[in-house]
């Protein structure tokens, strides 16, 4: 039983980190669709970089700064440009699934390393996603920095007449939020599963993504949604180890997608808008003209 929970906390440390990114980015108004594609390209070129250097600290480094870069490049279609958020996210995971497949497939296979530390099969990098909840928490709600950011994201133009620099606080949140997802596609390939394979995120970043609306724009919820999750997903691996004997492995291995689609269907109706609206950013999505 204890090893079951300790892979559900492991995986919802990977939840956490890339959701928390995409929260970051939501408040400042914009939205990335393409986690799973910054998760991949994080995950792709930190195992590349582990294998060959044999460093791991090189490879963390390497996936969250490819993670920031494809964070810039969403900022620059999206707010310099005023593209469509939506259609610029997808964008970057139809990049990312095919330009990884191609760049990684000679790296096909385990790591090859020893594993990190961890503390009785617990990684340490839940300890790190708990402190990032409670930090990005502390800074959005508690900070002039963190109302800044906020008022970015609900009304841009009274934040620019305020003296904001609303261009500036978008490209900076969003390049950070880059960061995370880049960084938590590194934790799952150099930690939880370090062994490459095509497309081996397998939808992660999409239940990422769901988080986030599922956690109305909250570190803390956040945090308990991405727990929620994880256990969901291990008992899709190995139900037998909670639950014997009850539906089919393969059944079970559909509850984090459906329960994904059903988050993003009820977040889409005017029941939640009418609620829960409050939460959303006003202005997520909206191209900003000065």
């Amino acid at each position: 039983m204890w090893e079951f929970w300790v892979r559900s906390l492991n995986a919802s440390t990977i939840f956490t980190v890339a959701a928390l990114g995409e929260i970051i980015g939501q408040r400042a108004g914009i939205m990335n669709v393409g986690v799973e594609g910054a998760m991949l390209f994080g995950a792709t070129i930190s195992f590349i970089v582990t294998k060959t250097t044999g460093s791991y600290l090189l490879g963390f480094l390497a996936g969250i700064a490819v993670g920031a870069l494809i964070g810039l490049l969403h900022a620059f279609f999206s707010v310099t440009l005023g593209g469509d958020q939506v259609v610029n996210g997808m964008g970057i995971w139809i990049l990312g699934f095919g330009l990884t497949a191609y760049i990684g497939y000679p790296y096909t296979g385990p790591l090859g390393l020893p594993r990190l530390p961890a503390i009785n099969g617990l990684s340490p990098f839940f300890l790190l996603s708990l402190l990032l909840a409670a930090g990005i928490w502390f800074f959005l709600f508690k900070t002039h920095a963190g109302l800044k950011l906020r008022s970015v994201g609900e009304n841009p133009s009274v934040a620019e007449v305020s003296g904001i620099n609303v261009v500036r606080t978008r490209y900076a949140s969003v390049m950070f939020s880059g960061a995370l997802m880049g960084l938590a596609g590194s934790i799952y390939a150099l930690d939880y599963n370090p062994v490459w394979n095509y497309n081996f995120l397998m939808g992660w970043g999409f239940i990422a993504l769901a988080l986030v609306f599922f956690s109305m724009w909250n570190p803390f919820l956040l945090l308990g949604g991405s727990i929620l999750f994880g256990a969901l997903w291990q008992v899709s691996l190995n139900p037998e180890a909670l639950l014997p004997n009850i539906f089919s492995r393969y059944i079970w291995r559909t509850f984090p997608f459906v329960i994904t689609v059903i988050v993003l269907i009820l977040m889409s109706t005017k029941w939640f808008s009418s609620r829960w609206g409050a939460a959303r950013p006003e202005a997520l999505g909206l191209p900003y003209e000065k």
